[in-house]
């Protein structure tokens, strides 16, 4: 064995539910740095179980950041093309890390996780909020790149905490609401997509959010990484929900059309740059200096269609017309996966392992 190989080895992390999907008969493999589940009874049935039911995804992998101080929100949007100071306490933002250059770094998801401090009568004291903190969720395979970026550009007065000893689990599907709110009665009821709230299940400190990328309505839950397992097992004993594997996961995201890290963030070329710089909403003015700014530009998508949508939920919206007709023909998921691979293989032949310039480091969100 050479030393490279047993390097290499050495770099593979494990993740708090190790032990839980070895358990569960996964079928561990190598990603983004750590051993994590490809599969357990196969992609295709967990893919249509998820389709239909509910999936339980161990996301733990990525990056989860808190960032703090008063100049929290100022020092943020320098570094993200979206506005920031603007978005209220308890609201999610899909939103991008550039360079110096409005290159894309990573995408990621910012919370407004202010606390709301309780007043007491006794004391005379009103409840308010408390200093600024933004929840950050950055992709797996890049969220050592994305913390020194930040660690570098951030005013000395803003505080970045790597989450690193929480997990994060993903429940996705049709069901996922209906399990979760028979696990947390009442937790739930009022949230709309991309809305996050912290919720104390017995000893278990939680931050539940509204969100996912399966193409599915669904939650991730950050918890004390002590406590996953018992989350994990709490949730899958719900008749509607089963672990699911990263293969999996990838073929609902090619299903559902949302592109994977690699294939949508590329720091060095122009098309990018350009998409940076539409992520940024026409409200933001230009008062200071900001990575890759230069006009001002129109809201994406998931600026101005996520939560202001009270009453509906992303699943009565969003799957028929993520998915189309074909979605329930048992034979879709083979055709795209057949596609796929071709389109891999072809990809392959004409870039190749010594093309360099395009390509960015593996693993993704």
């Amino acid at each position: 064995m050479s030393d490279e190989t047993e390097d290499t080895i050495a770099e593979i992390e494990t993740l708090p539910l190790d032990a839980w999907h070895r358990r569960k008969g996964a079928r561990m493999v190598p990603f983004a740095g750590y051993e994590m589940p490809i599969q357990y009874e196969g992609i295709v049935v967990e893919h249509n179980w998820t389709r239909q039911q509910a999936g339980l995804f161990d996301v733990s992998h990525m990056g989860q950041l808190m960032v703090t101080g008063d100049k929290a929100a100022e020092e943020l949007e320098k570094l993200l093309p979206g506005a920031i100071a603007s978005l209220k306490p308890g609201k999610v933002r899909y939103s991008l890390l550039v360079n110096e250059d409005g290159g894309i770094l990573d995408d990621l998801m910012v919370t407004n996780a202010t606390p709301w401090i309780e007043g007491d009568e006794d004391a005379g004291t009103e409840g308010h909020w408390g200093d600024p903190a933004y929840y950050l969720v950055v992709n797996g395979a890049m969220k050592w790149d994305d913390i020194a970026h930040l660690r570098e550009h951030l005013d000395d007065d803003v505080t970045l905490t790597h989450m690193d000893e929480h997990a994060l689990i993903a429940l996705q599907g049709p069901n996922a609401a209906t399990a979760l709110n028979r696990v947390m009665r009442n937790v739930i009821d009022d949230m709309v997509f991309m809305e996050s709230v912290c919720h104390d299940f017995g000893e278990w400190p939680l931050r539940i959010t509204r969100a996912g990328y399966t193409g599915e309505d669904g939650f991730e839950i950050s918890v004390p990484a002590e406590f996953a397992e018992s989350l994990a097992d709490r949730l899958c004993a719900e008749i509607e929900v089963r672990p699911i594997g990263l293969g999996a996961r990838d073929s609902l995201r090619l299903e559902a059309g949302l592109p994977r890290h690699h294939h949508r963030n590329r720091p060095g070329i122009r098309r990018p740059r350009l998409r940076a710089q539409q992520e940024a909403p026409r409200t933001r003015g230009l008062d200071g200096p900001r990575q890759g700014h230069a006009s001002a530009r129109r809201r994406t998508p998931a600026e101005t269609c996520g939560p202001g949508h009270r009453g509906t939920h992303a699943r009565a919206r969003g799957r028929a017309d993520i998915l189309g007709r074909h979605a329930g023909r048992p034979d879709h998921l083979g055709r795209i996966l057949a596609h796929a691979r071709a389109a891999h293989r072809h990809g392959l032949r004409r870039h190749g392992a010594g093309a360099g310039g395009n390509r960015t480091r593996g693993g993704g969100s």
